[in-house]
């Protein structure tokens, strides 16, 4: 959010993919005769991602293949119309990256002082994000298809993708949690940082993308320096030293399960560009869908996760009632809950735009950009605890390993952004 993510045959009926449009080549070193404009299809110059043709996931009709082959390369010279500048999608991204960056850093921030009322309730104040996320996603969507922005055809999509992203993430919540139980505090973030290594295997693998080895090496590094500056100097050797196997398995499991079901979600935008040909599908849509099966799947979950956080499932309710009072800071027994109902709604509000601004950078980038994105979100955001914040207790001295960790960070984020040079005869599709 179990479906385990492969690429057997058993699971391509949840990823039938109609082929792209038809394209043209366009080369410069070659001429045509002009031909009528109403005789002949203007070439269609796109510079949207798709997925590769030889993709696991990708199932065209029969109908799309045979139009597919009827695609000619067209050469010209001829006063054709100018491919569209990327310049302003690339600005769109850029943007996009920095107000999820600022939102990243302010969720992180604001959650460490949601807890501070909420220290002894926060198995309630994760439930109640994830319920209650599920009515506001569908509230926006509900008033955005009846503005007629949300169409029919977006509402029809394939459901089995969202059942695996709601299962995938529900996984990655159980197995998390229960590998978190049982794992020294220093090893979670380093042992979490396979989630990008994960990524880039199911993009390989499922959506049949490439990266180049700078790309590659700028994510180990941003890895690398996350984990670095999280543990800030802590003694890694002997971190691990009686654990049993099973839990960092179950850790790294966890990250791959979260990995999957983020790959699958930018599966579902790519898909999108041709099933809903010139529209391009609302965020509400994925938002709304695959948070409702989380939900389902975290419901059915639910007596496993409250065991898991010391909470016998006949005591839930009860737990639950003390958390609600404790929110809203009303009742007989709310010592402890200074600062509540104001920290944990700013904290709720802000992940509500965070999420939305997440998923907008896997619409228009990449998964694996927004995991880029949130890593950088990290140093940031321990730098800032650490400075003296109201609620909080006085600020920590940070060790040098965590400047050589956010150093490492930035050069593979520089590394992994470096531009590639233009390839003679690129085609332009």
């Amino acid at each position: 959010m179990g479906y385990s993510v492969s690429t057997t045959s058993s699971f391509s009926h949840f990823f039938s993919v109609p082929p792209p449009p038809r394209t043209y080549t366009i080369k410069n070193d070659a001429t045509i005769p002009f031909l009528s404009l109403s005789s002949m299809p203007l070439p269609r110059l796109s510079l949207r991602r798709r997925v590769p043709q030889d993709a696991p996931f990708h199932l065209a009709s029969e109908t799309t293949r045979r139009a597919s082959s009827t695609t000619r390369n067209v050469k010209a010279e001829a006063s054709l119309p100018d491919p569209p500048s990327s310049s302003s999608n690339t600005k769109r991204v850029v943007l996009v990256s920095a107000l999820t960056i600022a939102l990243a850093v302010a969720n992180r921030v604001l959650y460490k002082l949601a807890l501070v009322p909420m220290k002894n309730h926060p198995f309630f104040l994760a439930q109640f994000t994830t319920f209650g996320y599920v009515i506001i996603y569908f509230s926006i969507l509900f008033a955005r298809y009846r503005s007629g922005i949300v169409t029919d055809e977006m509402i029809s999509l394939p459901k089995s993708r969202f059942v695996a992203i709601g299962a995938l993430e529900a996984l990655g919540v159980a197995s998390g949690m229960a590998a978190a139980a049982m794992l020294p505090g220093p090893a979670i973030p380093i042992l979490s940082q396979t989630f990008l290594v994960w990524q880039l295997s199911f993009s390989v693998l499922l959506l049949g993308r490439t990266y180049t080895f700078n790309q590659i090496s700028g994510c180990i590094l941003v890895a690398i320096g996350v984990a670095a500056a999280v543990t800030s100097g802590s003694d890694s050797g002997q971190m691990l030293s009686g654990v049993e196997s099973m839990w960092p398995v179950l850790m790294i499991a966890s990250s791959a399960f979260q990995a999957g079901a983020s790959i699958i979600k930018e599966f579902v935008f790519v898909d999108a560009e041709a099933r809903l040909k010139e529209k391009s599908l609302d965020i509400f849509v994925v938002n709304s869908f695959g948070s409702g099966f989380q939900a389902l799947f975290i419901l059915l979950f639910l007596p496993f996760l409250s065991n898991l956080r010391g909470i016998p499932f006949a005591q839930l309710p009860s737990y639950l009632k003390d958390g609600a009072g404790c929110f809203l800071n009303i009742g007989a027994d709310t010592s402890g809950c200074n600062g509540a109902p104001l920290l944990p709604l700013l904290y709720i509000g802000t992940n509500l735009f965070f999420n939305i601004s997440l998923l907008s950078v896997v619409k228009i980038s990449s998964a694996v950009v927004a995991s880029l994105i949130v890593m950088l979100s990290v140093p940031i955001s321990i730098y800032i605890l650490s400075l003296p914040l109201p609620y909080l207790e006085a600020g920590a001295t940070l060790s040098p390993f965590f400047l050589f960790g956010s150093t490492v960070l930035l050069l593979g984020l520089i590394l992994y952004s470096m531009p590639q040079p233009a390839k003679d005869g690129s085609e332009i599709s």
